[in-house]
């Protein structure tokens, strides 16, 4: 999964210099990060539906497009995928109660 993931992050990157008209996500990036942010809202009010009423397959479509989404604000933001691995490893083998008081401090 991580050959998927780092492969559509170049990808997305590389859509940067992509006219509008060529790529979606170039128009998503040329909409700016309102526009992202309203398509992650959309796309985890689907997730939530599909959780509650659609079934596994439906689940499974569904994460992915917010994933897509979320990768696109990234690239956008012009963070990466080993960041975020990072941060995450920060927070391996701390409680998820600790780590969250930790940010309240």
């Amino acid at each position: 999964m991580d050959n998927m993931l780092l492969a559509l992050e170049k990808i997305l990157e590389e859509r940067k210099s992509s006219s509008e008209d060529e790529s979606y996500v170039s128009s998503l990036y040329h909409q700016g990060t309102n526009k992202i942010l309203e398509k992650i809202s959309e796309e985890s009010d689907e997730v939530i539906k599909a959780a509650k009423e659609e079934g596994r397959e439906e689940v499974i479509h569904e994460v992915a497009d917010l994933w897509f989404h979320l990768l696109v604000l990234l690239r956008h933001e012009n963070i990466s995928l080993k960041e975020v691995e990072l941060e995450l490893a920060t927070r391996f083998g701390i409680s998820g109660h600790q780590e969250k008081a930790s940010r309240n401090k």
